[in-house]
């Protein structure tokens, strides 16, 4: 009888470890949460199971999803706003401001598949690595197929990151193309240049070199 109620008791400790942890970082599981929202908007548009006409409109909030994702962590790493040239050099260097400014880029334009992908695998890398903490508060040996899902991404990481930054430098002719498509703007193919320099300088990725 003790030992039933005993492990009556386990599961609801574990949940409450795990909600511990969330509370305990509420900005971080925000940005988990973003994330994972990023991810159900991204593979909605790549498989449109709901029609086309709703995949176009997953595929901005995925971007918007992932710009405030991007803010949430810029403001992570930058706490202290400061309207300067230095302030923003330092932002600049943040792939979190890349990648905020890769969402503007590309929320009002034509969809195109290709530059849903970055989003996409950035989300579910950042997003993995976020849930294995939660079920590391949660317990030790919680879900564990779900953990040897996690873990295969981790491995790959680096095929993932390689992929990406591909997907990256192929984006840029084919902003040129949209514009000569007519489904750019004139200015697009230069913003996104813009953005490519910024991710050969990248601290966090080398891959984009």
């Amino acid at each position: 009888m003790a030992d039933s109620t005993q492990n009556g008791r386990m599961p609801g400790g574990a949940g409450g470890g795990a909600v511990q942890f969330l509370m305990a970082n509420k900005l971080d599981t925000a940005m988990w949460i973003s994330r994972l929202f990023t991810v159900y908007c991204s593979a909605l548009f790549v498989l449109p199971l709901l029609g086309l006409h709703e995949a176009a409109s997953f595929y901005q909030r995925a971007l918007l999803a992932n710009a405030l994702t991007s803010a949430l962590r810029l403001h992570q790493r930058l706490p202290h706003f400061q309207l300067s040239r230095a302030f923003l050099a330092q932002a600049l260097l943040e792939d979190s401001c890349h990648y905020l400014l890769y969402s503007l880029i590309f929320v009002n334009s034509y969809p195109v598949t290709m530059s849903i992908f970055p989003v996409l695998l950035f989300s579910l890398l950042h997003a993995a690595t976020y849930t294995k903490k939660v079920l590391d508060a949660r317990s030790s040996n919680s879900l564990p197929f779900l953990r040897n899902i996690l873990e295969k991404l981790s491995t790959n990481q680096q095929n993932i990151l390689k992929f990406i930054a591909c997907n990256e430098i192929f984006l840029m002719p084919a902003t040129v193309f949209m514009l000569f498509s007519g489904q750019g703007s004139l200015l697009q193919p230069f913003i996104y240049y813009r953005f490519l320099t910024l991710r050969y300088s990248s601290r966090r990725n080398p891959y984009c070199r």
